[in-house]
């Protein structure tokens, strides 16, 4: 066996830095993007049911509440247009509020 020289064994040591420091940047990228949580939740399946069953509740909720409050908008925008008594508009408009309104009670 022969002995590596001085010329080998700096360019091993390069190689190995390389390589240890893409091992760095892949560890860091792997922790950033948190693969170990995403695979512990996806050997617990009733979590991951659970997690996805409050999301559609909230986002059910979240949808209820932002069409009352665009609702609501549009029924008082009708309602100061029918004030302004347009000549055509405005019995249509009138129409659409007293049929909410006998809606709403």
């Amino acid at each position: 066996m022969t002995k590596p020289d001085d010329d080998e064994l700096s360019k091993l040591k390069k190689s190995l830095d390389a390589i240890e420091e893409r091992l760095v940047k892949v560890t860091n990228d792997l922790e950033r993007t948190q693969i170990a949580d995403y695979v512990t939740l996806m050997n617990r399946p009733f979590k991951l049911l659970w997690r996805n069953f409050m999301g559609g509740i909230a986002r059910g909720v979240g949808s209820a509440v932002g069409l009352a409050f665009f609702a609501t908008f549009v029924v008082w925008i009708l309602q100061a247009l029918g004030a302004l008594n347009l000549p055509i508009i405005g019995d249509y408009i009138a129409d659409i509020v007293r049929i909410v309104q006998k809606q709403i009670e």
